[in-house]
């Protein structure tokens, strides 16, 4: 089992141990989570569909399409968020996509900067991506600030990019460049 430790949390790919915790955090944030996201349907908030989730997560890290982890606390172990890099692309242009979440809970402690900079480390460190990039709504400024603390630059205005809540939404993109390779 691969965990990459920080100095408050550690990431680490989901297991199928993690399904309860995850529908509990998604219930909790539902509403939260939904200002950024895009609409999800009834069967989102399920055990079988985290569960499927879970399983697909695995699926497509074996076929290196996307490395999905869970954000856990030192201290105890509890789940309060996730953090993944999608849209991998190989090739001459080794990128991928951040995405990710935090318990509302939990927010403004640093620990979705340090969950992004050890997801960051892993996109660089394991699987040599020369580029990550990612988009943020306008309205999110924390989101913002995170990527900014964690090393990212801003690139443009993704206009239109993302639908979310049955509008579409412009994204800040920023993206951070790998010194490795």
């Amino acid at each position: 089992m691969m965990e990459l430790i920080g100095k408050k949390i550690f990431i680490r790919f989901f297991e199928d141990k993690d399904a309860l915790a995850l529908l509990d955090m998604q219930l909790r944030n539902s509403d939260f989570f939904q200002q950024y996201a895009p609409t999800f349907g009834n069967d989102f908030y399920t055990l079988d569909a985290k569960q499927q989730y879970i399983s697909n997560c695995a699926q497509q890290r074996l076929a290196d399409q996307q490395y999905t982890f869970g954000i856990f606390l030192k201290e105890t172990g509890t789940l309060v968020g996730d953090v993944s890099l999608a849209r991998i692309v190989r090739g001459p242009l080794q990128r991928g996509l951040l995405g990710y979440s935090l318990d509302q809970q939990y927010n403004g402690r640093g620990y979705a900067t340090e969950a992004v900079s050890l997801a960051v480390q892993f996109a660089f460190d394991n699987l040599k991506l020369h580029r990550v990039e990612a988009g943020v709504m306008l309205r999110n400024i924390g989101s913002m600030r995170v990527l900014e603390k964690a090393g990212f630059h801003k690139e443009g205005i993704e206009q239109k990019g993302v639908k979310i809540n049955g509008q579409w939404e412009d994204h800040q993109m920023f993206a951070i460049i790998s010194n490795r390779n």
